[in-house]
């Protein structure tokens, strides 16, 4: 038998009907080789008689089977977990594996064993992942109104399908395993896993905004919920089948282990975490300490008798989140595990469903418990959530999303039917009804709920709306994202020229990429105990402003916030933060910087999104900053510097060069600034002049600001007659080398002559054609580019805000319209603000 061994030539197996704890199960013993591949198709082996080939296949078939499913179900709104489930129920036994030489080739049970324990790994170090990104701290801040919504969702959801159960039980005559295992699948019917639903918020784009935020803390309700019914009901209904009361010892264990993970892991993780500050890089050897550690917490929970995911997620939540371990650990982990791992634990659950297993009048009674379940939770949320007074779209968006399953579901499903709690036919109906579910609520959730309908409001800020308004201040919204930033912000709010008489309500925002961590923040840098004191970028941010309003005491009221979020939808904490603190102007940097040379230095494409989703949604102007000088970004001061600081202004046509010139007007009257106006006109032949509706408010304005301007020494006013493009250019090409700031309009007429022509070589359209010319490698001042947003059609935005509130008060409501009370975000709570 030896030398058939090492060949892998024979086999032997035996086969047999045992007991489980719920239903009978058949148990397959088989004898395979000891050696993974013992040579090649020259010598006469057959590469599939050895596992480690058997193995790649069937990655491989997972891979090129998913992948375009998922192109095909992508634009349906269907996420990567849907097709690599839908892959392995091809490759499984309702398709390819009924074919008798697929299944003794491809999924032997000694290959689909070791699939199975490749896909638990792969799944363990998910969820550790799925741990660093959580702010344990996060937790404290849970609010009454999730809490409600969280707990009347699974009560009403588990009343629901049990009251069906028992209806059902009473028509239909049902076997013993059935009566014991529908209450597990009912509680397991009934939760939201946290992990699960950040992940479709993320996939959604939504993860920060207040509905996404409030479906997070919702979510972290529930999966209390379901550790403590979903464990403490699955071992004690299985004792109660068994008379066998040990394996509750496992519960105690594993809150012993959450001790010792509190108490000697996690001081461990926080000195690596002080050292590598210290050092200012992560080294292999701490990331492989780390995953050392996964290992060992994982063959801790597994012996203690819990899953050896929950081990590591538990490690995972020990691990300081964010920069430097966690975002280290995450930037280095995630591909292998969401790109490999992942796809075969779901490959694999589509490999263990049996579409034909579920014919007969029992998966009928299956599958009307299971659904009566989704309704209790999708009422239950709904409902609550309008008592909550949330909105009806976002009750019904917050109702869909609660109603999604994910991988948590998916492995306890694995591992009760691995434990004999679940039949195959009840498996494949959880799985299949979770598939259906989350599949229509997804793209149901991007059709309902859109976060810009927030900031949407009929009333747009502007700064010629700001002077007829008579306001006291102008309030400017400043974006950064990097510290290099930072001295052209400033510079240009100096330039913007605070004085006691015409103050600046500035409030600065810090922007970070949301990595290391799985929920999105957006605080206040003052509030203490969050986030961004661990953040060396935010804080040198805060205190280099800091320091400039020191120097304009009394001319300048300055508030800092950090926003921690993907950029995908990073605009949307711009543009509520906009609405909320009443914002005329927001100024974001622009996603090129250059080097001292002039050259290009740096490009970040997802600051480029950022800034195109800005100057689509903002509720008020919207200015790009294009820092090219070393006088704006400089540390230079115009309280201090020698020579005048020379701003040009190009009109062309339109409010955006209204808006533009309004904003270099202010500029005009700091005593150390120059104002050059150049007015590009269109020459008609015979005297003949525009009379549009457009071009009567641009001469009346222009005239205005031409006697204005007469008597002021530092301010001239150029008129220039051009017939096309290119005496537009020629005009500019004329000035380059005579001032250090540009401001321009973004939109102008694309049917106008005076830039008809430019708009094909244009690659940036959030600079507009003008200012697209006016950053090309010709020229080397800054360039500052306004857009003015147009009205829109009044809508009924008024909303409720109290369910947002973490202390259940809120503040009064600020009026920017008839009728509209914006909708206020959750970090502008009394908890917050005090």
């Amino acid at each position: 038998m030896a030398p058939e061994i090492r060949e892998g030539a024979a086999s032997s197996s035996s086969s047999g009907v045992v007991p489980g704890p719920y239903h009978d199960e058949m148990m397959v013993c088989q004898f395979a080789s000891m050696n993974t591949f013992s040579g090649s198709i020259w010598f006469g082996n057959s590469p599939l008689a050895f596992s480690t080939p058997v193995l790649m296949l069937q990655l491989i078939l997972i891979f090129f089977i998913s992948r375009p499913l998922h192109l095909f179900l992508k634009p349906l709104g269907q996420s990567q977990m849907t097709a690599q489930i839908i892959a392995g129920i091809i490759m499984g036994p309702s398709f390819l594996a009924r074919d008798t030489t697929y299944r003794e080739h491809l999924l032997p049970p000694g290959c689909r064993l070791i699939l199975r324990t490749v896909a638990d790994v792969g799944f363990m170090f998910h969820l550790f992942l799925l741990g660093v990104q959580i702010d344990a701290s996060m937790f404290k801040k849970v609010t009454r109104t999730s809490l409600l919504i969280a707990t009347i969702g699974f009560t009403l959801s588990y009343l629901l399908a049990s009251i069906a159960w028992f209806s059902l039980s009473r028509m239909t005559p049902v076997d013993e395993g059935l009566i014991h295992s529908l209450p597990l699948l009912i509680t397991l019917n009934s939760v939201s896993s946290f992990p699960v639903i950040t992940s479709i918020l993320a996939d959604l784009n939504i993860l920060n905004s207040e509905m996404g935020r409030l479906a997070t803390f919702t979510a972290m309700i529930a999966d209390m919920w379901c550790v403590f019914v979903g464990r403490v009901g699955a071992k004690l209904a299985l004792a109660l089948r068994t008379s066998e009361w040990s394996g509750l010892w496992s519960i105690l264990w594993g809150l012993i282990y959450v001790v010792i993970v509190a108490y000697v892991f996690r001081p461990w993780l926080l000195r690596m975490s002080r050292q590598i500050d210290e050092q200012k890089l992560m080294t292999d050897s701490h990331v492989i300490s780390i995953l050392g550690l996964v290992l060992i917490c994982g063959l801790l929970s597994e012996i203690m008798g819990t899953n050896a995911g929950y081990g590591a997620f538990v490690l995972g939540l020990a691990v300081p989140e964010g920069p430097p371990v966690g975002e280290n650990l995450v930037y280095k982990l995630e591909a292998v595990s969401s790109g490999l791992f992942l796809p075969v634990k779901y490959a694999f659950t589509g490999m263990s469903m049996d579409l034909l297993s579920v014919r007969n009048s029992k998966g009928m009674v299956i599958e009307l418990v299971i659904a009566f379940g989704y309704i209790g939770k999708f009422l239950g949320t709904l409902l609550t959530g309008l008592y909550c007074r949330l909105p009806g779209v976002d009750a019904m968006s917050l109702a869909l999303i609660m109603c999604c399953k994910g991988i948590v579901d998916i492995h306890l499903c694995d591992r009760w039917r691995d434990n004999g709690v679940l039949d195959k036919k009840e498996y494949t109906l959880m799985i299949i009804t979770m598939l259906i579910v989350s599949g229509l609520a997804r793209p149901l959730v991007g059709h309902l709920y859109d976060p810009s309908t927030r900031y949407m409001i009929p009333t747009r800020g502007s700064l010629l709306q700001s002077i007829r308004n008579h306001d006291i201040d102008l309030r400017i919204l400043v974006c950064i994202h990097t510290e290099d930033n930072v001295p052209a912000m400033i510079n240009l709010l100096e330039a913007s020229n605070p004085t006691k008489d015409n103050p600046l309500s500035v409030f600065v925002l810090s922007l970070m990429e949301l990595k290391g961590r799985a929920i999105s923040v957006l605080v206040p840098n003052y509030q203490k105990g969050t986030f961004s004191s661990k953040y060396d970028h935010s804080s040198r941010i805060v205190e280099a402003f800091n320091q400039y309003t020191q120097s304009v005491r009394g001319s300048l009221c300055l508030e800092h916030f950090t926003a921690l979020a993907p950029y995908s939808s990073m605009h949307d904490d711009i543009c509520m933060l906009a609405v909320d603190k009443r914002v005329t102007l927001v100024i974001v940097p622009y996603h090129k910087q250059w080097t001292i040379d002039g050259t290009v230095g740096a490009v970040f494409p997802c600051i480029r999104v950022v800034n195109q989703n800005v100057t689509n949604k903002a509720p008020c102007s919207v200015g790009v900053l294009v820092d090219r000088t070393q006088e704006m970004g400089g540390s230079w001061s115009l309280s201090t510097r020698r020579s005048l600081f020379r701003v040009a202004m190009l009109f062309l046509d339109g409010a955006d060069d209204r808006e533009a010139l309004t904003y270099a007007r202010r500029m005009a009257d700091h005593p150390q600034v120059t104002l050059t106006t150049v007015w590009i006109r269109q020459a008609l032949p015979h005297g003949r002049v525009r009379t549009t509706i457009e071009d009567k408010f641009d001469v009346s304005f222009m005239n205005e600001f031409d006697v204005d301007s007469k008597g002021k020494g530092k301010v001239t006013f150029k008129e220039e007659m051009v017939e096309d493009a290119e005496g537009t250019t020629r005009v500019i090409r004329s000035m380059k080398e005579d001032f250090d700031l540009f401001v321009v309009g973004r939109h102008h007429e694309p049917d106008s002559p005076l830039v008809s022509g430019l708009i094909e070589w244009s690659e940036c359209p959030e600079l507009g054609v003008i200012g697209d010319l006016l950053v090309t490698s010709d020229f080397g001042f800054s360039v500052l580019v306004v857009q003015q947003q147009p009205p829109r059609a009044a809508f009924p935005v008024k909303r409720s805000l109290k369910w947002l509130n973490f202390g259940g008060s809120t503040r009064s409501s600020v009026s920017l319209g008839s009728g509209f009370d914006p909708y206020r975000s959750y970090m502008y709570t009394d908890h917050a603000m005090h």
